[in-house]
């Protein structure tokens, strides 16, 4: 039931952010864009559960209640085929994060498989346009270096000691206590590898983020409060004051 709402809403967003950038250039309106989120995570954390509840909170507190909000996880590799017209079987491509450069090298000589690097670009500019549209909550796919120059941005790094992200996977996914450590293990590497190899970025930086959130220590709920709370104090209410 959270993945078919989680995707409805971020349909529901595209659609309407792309209604009122239209709206707005034709009638040669600057756009106010809302906050945006972007989500670092270790494997496991509950990133999904703690998306829909930041959401939750901007809905109670949010002024404007026509306001639009949605999150991007794996969904956004539609909405960048969408953007682009690329075709169904990219999925694939990516959707994998990392791919060996010989299988790269024979895919692109015979006509198998798209340039990593093109699809790199225009991920990141459908990442870099869904930030300046704003209410919006980012997961992953270095989206807090995408849009670190957005003034609207604010990046968030959560974390988990690992016998809690095993539990959540198991919880979650129905998992094995091995396969979910095999599966931590290998998520964990192939995103910090994704940053490395296509930002030049440690993902486990503290300077990359404006907090890194220790979920072991705070529900869910609390912790999409934290971030809510500081969003509507670095990012909301300054806005008013322009």
């Amino acid at each position: 039931m959270i993945g078919q709402t989680s995707y409805e809403k971020a349909r529901h967003y595209i659609e309407t952010s792309a209604r009122e950038k239209e709206e707005a250039k034709l009638q040669k309106k600057k756009l106010h864009p809302g906050p945006c989120i972007t989500i670092s995570r270790e494997t496991g954390v509950g990133a999904e559960l703690i998306c829909e509840k930041i959401i939750d909170f901007f809905k109670l507190y949010n002024i404007n209640e026509e306001s639009t909000w949605a999150f991007f996880d794996k969904r956004l590799i539609e909405k960048v085929i969408e953007d682009h017209g690329l075709p169904a079987s990219y999925y694939k491509y990516l959707d994998v994060e990392v791919r060996s450069q010989m299988h790269e090298f024979f895919g692109e000589l015979f006509g198998i498989a798209p340039s990593k690097i093109k699809l790199l670009h225009k991920t990141t500019e459908t990442i870099y346009h869904l930030g300046e549209f704003g209410n919006v909550i980012i997961v992953g796919r270095g989206s807090n270096i995408i849009t670190a120059n957005l003034k609207n941005a604010f990046h968030v790094r959560l974390i988990a000691p690992l016998h809690d992200r095993i539990e959540n996977c198991r919880q979650l996914y129905g998992m094995s206590k091995k396969e979910a450590e095999d599966f931590i293990k290998h998520e964990d590497k192939e995103r910090k590898e994704y940053l490395k190899n296509y930002f030049h970025g440690d993902i486990e930086n503290p300077l990359l983020y404006h907090i890194v959130i220790n979920t072991h220590l705070h529900t869910f709920e609390e912790v999409a409060q934290i971030i809510g709370r500081m969003v509507m104090t670095k990012i909301i209410a300054p806005s008013f004051l322009t």
